[in-house]
């Protein structure tokens, strides 16, 4: 049979309608159907009493942010000389950065490694990176005092290649430049023959299907050297979050610093990566009334306690060579954090992906990828936050209200663009037995 290039990159047989691989189940033939925006589609309305509430939350965020762009810092924030970086760098940024790895493991797996089951996930798990890192950016640019010189880092002459924070400023740029290049063909999927421009612009219409056209064809045909970018500069740039803590050892708690760090950011991304697609894919499953895609993410689950298990060893061998395993003994903020950073996060989330039975079940399933999402995240803000003590400080650091406002109205923002996105695009595959657009 002939074969046809879908737009995320995966090949895949063109065959009669309502023929299947043999050997394959109903699911599985619906893992291959073709995505499909979801006006008109979903069981539920885009605007809910959820969303509505999101909405909310989503602008008092944007008018912290506001205050802040006009006031400055000192208005909206608890950060000085000595904390100069606070949650807007360890949730936002930090954090952010390793929830949205779901989108170069994923692309690895399914197109590096050709595991054609996990097509399915590539585009919410794309779509989920492409927000993830444009929200990380939109953080740096917010926590930057001189936000309006941030197109600094673009400038050749005002490069310092000396810089930790330079490294991750650029392959962020690249990285969101290549995200964007992945997801164009999505869009070009979306309006190529559907361009109805009104009134005088109509005009513009042929030139506008031309340049999609030409978009998608070209995009089509290299795709693959961005997927593999993309793996490569994800890499780099997770590895690189480590290494802005890697050179304070005298401001970074024992327990968490070591030379290692950014291998230790790189490993939990892996394990956060997998955990993220699962966690996201089920909550867009349960809040659109869609069955959750379990013959796909219990297979693509059982991965996570391998790399988790990779990642604690590389903390116990690291505890062991420095004999850093004393600070246990004392009882304070840090060492909870770090026992609940560890054992909710990998400890209870392996136990149940290494059962088939409870791995099977959504609800445990569920429950899994979200410990593992909470333990990277909690490691993050222990990392930048909670492990963080300036020598000359004169007390801790604690976020002001706005600072949490901010930043809860940033992932309330996000929740709401990603819906938008799938009922705008197809990102989702289409509902089993709907017609195809």
């Amino acid at each position: 049979m002939p074969s046809r290039q879908h737009v995320d990159g995966s090949a895949a047989l063109t065959m009669p309608k309502g023929a299947m691989p043999a050997g394959a189940g109903r699911k599985a033939a619906a893992h291959h159907e073709r995505p499909a925006p979801l006006f008109g589609r979903a069981a539920v309305p885009f605007f809910t009493p959820g969303v509505i509430g999101i909405t909310a939350l989503a602008a008092a965020g944007l008018a912290v942010l506001a205050a802040r762009l006009v006031f400055g810092l000192g208005a909206v924030t608890n950060l000085n000389d000595q904390y100069p970086w606070g949650i807007w760098i360890g949730v936002d940024v930090a954090t952010g950065v390793a929830l949205a790895a779901g989108g170069f493991t994923t692309a690895f797996i399914a197109h590096v490694l050709h595991h054609e089951r996990y097509h399915v996930l590539v585009r919410p798990a794309l779509l989920t990176a492409t927000l993830g890192y444009t929200f990380v950016a939109l953080g740096v640019c917010v926590d930057l005092g001189r936000y309006y010189n941030i197109w600094h880092v673009l400038m050749p002459s005002m490069w310092q290649g000396n810089s930790a924070l330079f490294e991750v400023g650029m392959c962020v740029c690249c990285y969101l430049t290549v995200l964007y290049c992945e997801f164009m063909p999505i869009v070009c999927e979306r309006f190529r023959g559907h361009v109805n421009l009104p009134g005088l612009l109509r005009v513009f219409n042929g030139a506008l299907e031309v340049l999609l056209r030409v978009i998608d064809n070209t995009l089509g045909r290299v795709m693959n050297f961005f997927i593999i970018m993309g793996v490569v500069l994800s890499c780099a740039h997770q590895s690189s979050l480590g290494t802005l803590m890697a050179i304070a050892p005298s401001k970074l708690h024992p327990l968490w610093h070591t030379a290692i760090l950014p291998l230790q950011f790189l490993l939990s991304a892996f394990a956060v990566g997998l955990s993220m697609v699962v966690f996201e894919s089920m909550l867009a499953s349960r809040a659109l009334k869609r069955a959750p895609e379990m013959p796909v993410l219990s297979p693509l689950a059982r991965i996570i306690p391998f790399l988790l298990t990779v990642y604690f060893g590389s903390k116990v061998v690291d505890m062991a060579n420095r004999g850093s395993w004393v600070y246990l003994q004392e009882f304070s903020l840090r060492t909870v954090s770090w026992g609940v950073e560890n054992i909710v996060g990998i400890f209870i989330p392996m136990a149940i992906l290494l059962s088939h039975r409870l791995r099977r079940r959504p609800a445990w399933l569920f429950s899994a990828a979200a410990m593992v999402v909470f333990g990277v995240a909690l490691n993050r803000i222990n990392v930048f936050v909670i492990g963080y003590t300036p020598p000359f400080s004169e007390g801790p650091y604690i976020p002001a209200w706005t600072e949490v406002l901010l930043t809860a109205g940033f992932i309330a923002l996000l929740v709401l663009i990603y819906r938008l996105f799938i009922f705008l695009f197809p990102i989702l595959p289409d509902e089993e037995g709907a017609p195809h657009a």
